[in-house]
């Protein structure tokens, strides 16, 4: 009996033993996980560091809408700028084809078309946004700027008043001509503008005039005018000059009348 009390005592010694190393074991492998795990960390913030340089990695995908058009706008002024040379080079080579009836007609489409510039008496219109400080409760911002059917009625009032050449913000409105709105700004021939919006027309001036009193759009916004201070005046100008049209007109073909 006393021979197995002490076998049992050896046998439970022998166990402690191996428990102790066996956590000490584990303990170890933890603590070199431990730092495996932080050493990787650290190598892989490192490298994403050197690769960034500062930049943001996903750039790319914060690019907005504005970005894009002013981006497309610097391509069209391109374009613009190649179309005039071939326009010029057309009317050299007309006027030295001298074709009597031919080039007066064509003399004639061109400044039906607004290929010519124009000068004459008119009216000029001046549409901005309502100051910064006005913000009424209640009232969206939308109802605070202009808006692309604000710039449509007064050019629509100026046509119906007679307006023989119109242009916005300096350029020449055509019969294929779009207004649009991105953002907070206007797209007029793939450029954005920004307020103020100036329109100005040729043409009666008292006929124009009276068109854009008579004309619903008109008193619609001139309301907006007097609750929210957005910015309408109108003034009668002696000599207007409006550029030729520069771009595409975007028509393929024609025929006589």
């Amino acid at each position: 009996m006393k021979l197995w009390r002490v076998a049992r005592e050896r046998v439970s010694a022998v166990r402690a033993v191996m428990a102790r190393n066996q956590l000490r074991t584990r303990t170890a492998r933890g603590r070199t996980a431990s730092v495996l795990v932080c050493v990787m960390a650290g190598l892989m913030m490192t490298v994403a560091a050197i690769a960034a340089r500062g930049t943001d990695l996903r750039s790319d995908r914060t690019a907005d809408m504005r970005d894009l058009i002013i981006s497309q706008s610097r391509r069209n002024e391109e374009l613009r700028a190649q179309a005039d040379e071939l326009q010029a080079e057309v009317s050299a080579l007309t006027q030295q084809q001298n074709a009597g009836d031919f080039a007066t007609d064509l003399v004639f489409a061109e400044r039906d078309a607004s290929m010519t510039p124009v000068t004459g008496p008119g009216i000029r219109i001046t549409l901005t946004d309502a100051p910064a400080d006005v913000k009424p409760p209640g009232v969206a911002d939308d109802a605070l700027v202009v808006h692309q059917q604000d710039i449509q009625a007064m050019v629509n009032a100026l046509w119906a008043g007679g307006a023989e050449a119109m242009s916005i913000q300096g350029q020449r409105v055509i019969a294929t001509t779009g207004i649009k709105c991105v953002g907070n700004t206007v797209v007029l021939h793939g450029i954005p503008y920004a307020p103020p919006y100036v329109i100005e027309a040729i043409g009666d001036r008292a006929l124009m005039q009276r068109a854009l009193d008579e004309s619903p759009a008109v008193t619609i916004y001139r309301q907006y005018v007097e609750a929210y201070r957005l910015g309408f005046t109108v003034e009668g100008v002696g000599t207007l000059d409006l550029p030729a049209f520069s771009g595409s007109t975007g028509v393929r073909q024609a025929r006589p009348r």
